[in-house]
């Protein structure tokens, strides 16, 4: 018997070969039969086109159609193969019966197990659902119980630092009581102080009946604290009374290690604490200022005196008088103008201070601004170990004002009393650098507690420096030329200390650009310039005016030049009038020997010989000049050379005007020579002029002097 797979095959090739042949549906349409016995009521052909179009395309219904099968016959056909089909599945069934009366045994018996198994999970889920509900009874239970205990742990917590901050250990008492003040008696103020601020800030604390027995002791304690370290602190304070204490060891090495017991007072015992803040003032304040008033005492004894009131530029050397007590006369005295190594102390600010005794020991005299300094420099390094203290020991800024206010008054009297009868400008102006660089230096400290003081000390000593600085130049500006004056064109002696005055505070202005002291400067030059023209004008001749200004000039120049480098705007003003007056006299020098000569060339050399004039030049006209230059000029080199040496202080600017002279001299005569070979039958003066190598010559012999 076939099998159902074999059918299918079948089948499957019956279509394979429907598909091949491509049939049409179409051709076979019109040969479709219906049964006789059909009713025609009961058929109906709607959707019968749709039914077709749908078969168009099945490939079964193709093949039937491409062999010309029957459908009915074709249907029958199939009908039979399906019902074999059916018995042959059924012998199939038959044959296997076993096997599935077997499968269905094991089946039934999986199902016993499956359902054993599903009783027994069912009890492990009821068991496990009770675990997890006991499980989540014993959780909360657990959490609980946490509170509880971090309720009582907190509440323990709570209890032991109240009972710790309350109860008055005996040990303590017996350290506040009878103890000595040290370290351990500072550690057991601390916790006094602790247990005092805890009934006194906490609500609580104050309700409890713990307190009403705690809280007389610990009153009765903190009383005898109180009284206890107060004898200990005045005790401490009466010794930086004694002779001869060092102040800053006795703070730093004593106070500074008990300065607990001050916050206790302040905390505790505040009326006890302004006792000792205020016996701590009254202490420092006499004691430093009895010291600076001894170092002040002393330093006085050591000050050198450098200037008068009579100690001015414009005022002449002879007017000593009789209060001078035999002073050296000014005139040679220029320290008073000259910086000099006075300068240095600006080198050493920050050097220690003078020792008193030991500079009287050696006979030493200082300049008031080294005293000046020495004092600050003291008071600087005080103030800043007082201030650093009182910020530490006392935590309070303000102390330090109340203590310093004695000093402050010790160093006001003595500068006072210095200060209006200081006539030294190069002096004050050195103070004013010095308060200036000790600023700087407490500001490099980060200590602002003498600022307003140096301020202070600044603002007093520029007026003063304004004031000394106009007498000089009233001085200038009222001098007496008649009695200034000296039959002398070397340099005077009010332009030599002018020149060394204004070089001082230049160098001194260096760093500092002081626009207002520039200022004056220029205003003094403008009236040493006329004073110095006056001066000159009272000598006869031309060429001694210009001799003296030109030796004035350059002795200032050479000043400026050698105090400072920055001289510049002051420098280059005297050096264009040495310039413009060496040409003047560079041309009376030459008049004076050569005026003929120099009077034809500027006159006549320039006129046109062609013209045919009746003025033109001849050979009589430059004839005697020619044999005058040619008989003397070397004779009247030599006079000008001597008179050059003695006439200028600076060799150097006499050898240079000389040079100037003779070359200029060398143009003259060049331009004779010119106009004579201009001249009709001039060349007959060829045998007497001087050939213009012998004058290079000549200029070269006295540059080599040079």
């Amino acid at each position: 018997m076939a099998t159902l797979s074999d059918k299918k095959a079948e089948s499957y090739v019956e279509t394979e070969d429907i598909q091949k042949q491509g049939v049409d549906l179409g051709v076979f349409v019109g040969d479709l039969a219906f049964e006789d016995d059909a009713s025609s009521d009961e058929l109906s052909l709607e959707g019968l086109k749709e039914e077709l179009e749908e078969c168009k395309n099945d490939d079964v219904v193709a093949n039937i159609l491409a062999k010309g099968t029957k459908l009915r016959e074709y249907a029958k056909g199939v009908e039979n193969n399906v019902r074999q089909v059916e018995l042959d599945s059924i012998q199939d069934y038959i044959k296997e019966s076993d096997n599935l009366v077997s499968l269905h045994d094991q089946i039934r018996d999986c199902d016993s197990i499956l359902t054993q198994m599903e009783t027994l999970l069912s009890g492990f889920q009821a068991e496990i659902g009770s675990i997890s509900s006991e499980i989540k009874s014993l959780q909360e239970k657990s959490m609980d119980m946490g509170l509880k205990l971090k309720n009582r742990k907190g509440a323990e917590l709570k209890l032991a630092r109240f009972v710790e901050d309350i109860i008055v250990p005996p040990r303590m008492v017996d350290i506040i009581v009878d103890g000595e003040v040290n370290d351990e008696y500072l550690r057991t103020l601390e916790i006094l102080s602790k247990k005092l601020k805890f009934i006194e800030v906490d609500p609580m604390v104050k309700n409890s009946k713990a307190l009403k027995d705690v809280q007389p002791e610990l009153e009765r304690l903190r009383q005898k604290a109180v009284s206890k370290v107060f004898e200990f602190v005045v005790q401490k304070l009466y010794a930086l009374r004694k002779p001869k204490t060092n102040i800053q060891i006795l703070q730093q090495s004593v106070l500074l290690k008990y300065k607990y017991v001050i916050q206790f007072l302040k905390e505790h015992g505040k009326e006890i604490y302004n006792e000792v803040r205020a016996a701590y003032i009254d202490t420092m304040n006499k004691v430093l200022s009895a010291h600076f008033r001894a170092y002040i005492q002393a330093l006085e004894r050591l000050q050198l005196d450098i200037a008068t009131a009579s100690d001015l530029i414009g005022v002449e050397t002879r007017s000593s008088g009789l209060f001078l007590r035999g002073r050296e006369p000014l005139k040679n005295r220029s320290a008073v103008f000259a910086l000099g190594d006075r300068i240095n102390i600006l080198k050493e600010i920050d050097q220690p201070a003078l020792i008193p005794h030991i500079a009287e020991a050696s006979s030493l005299k200082y300049p008031y601004e080294v005293l000046f300094r020495s004092l600050h420099k003291l008071l600087m390094d005080t103030a800043t170990s007082e201030y650093l203290f009182c910020d530490n020991f006392f935590a309070e800024e303000s102390i330090f004002y109340e203590i310093f206010s004695g000093p402050f008054s010790v160093i006001d009297e003595h500068f006072n009393s210095i200060l209006p009868n200081c006539f030294d400008a190069i002096g004050i102006m050195l103070m004013i650098r010095i308060v200036h660089q000790h600023q700087l230096i407490m500001s490099r400290r980060r200590i602002p507690c003498l600022d307003s003081y140096l301020d202070k000390v600044n603002i007093a000593l520029w007026p003063r420096f304004k004031m000394v600085f106009d007498m000089h130049l009233n001085s200038l500006r009222n001098a007496n030329v008649k009695t200034l004056w000296e039959d002398d064109v070397h340099p005077h002696y009010v332009m030599r200390r002018y020149a060394e005055f204004t070089a001082s505070l230049l160098h001194l202005n260096v760093e500092y650009g002081d626009g207002q002291l520039e200022l004056n400067l220029e205003r003094l030059r403008m009236a040493m310039d006329d004073l110095l023209n006056k001066l000159a004008k009272a000598f006869p001749k031309l060429k001694l005016q210009t001799v003296f200004l030109i030796n004035n000039y350059d002795m200032t120049i050479a000043v400026l030049k050698e105090a400072s480098s920055e001289a510049g705007k002051m420098q280059m003003h005297f050096e264009e009038l040495l310039k413009s007056n060496t040409s003047v006299f560079v041309e009376e020098l030459l008049v004076e020997h050569f005026g003929d000569l120099i009077k034809f060339v500027k006159t006549r050399a320039s006129e046109d010989i062609s013209s045919g004039s009746e003025n033109s030049i001849t050979v009589a006209d430059v004839e005697p000049l020619v044999k005058d230059f040619a008989s003397r000029w070397k004779a009247a080199i030599e006079i000008m050379h001597k008179d050059v040496i003695t006439s200028f202080s600076n060799f150097l600017c006499g050898m240079d005007i000389l040079r100037a002279a003779l070359t200029q001299l060398l143009l003259y005569y060049t331009r004779l020579t010119d106009s004579i070979k201009r001249v009709a039958g001039g060349t007959q003066l060829n045998k007497d002029l001087v050939s213009l190598s012998s004058i290079m010559y000549e200029i070269k012999k006295y540059s080599r002097t040079f």
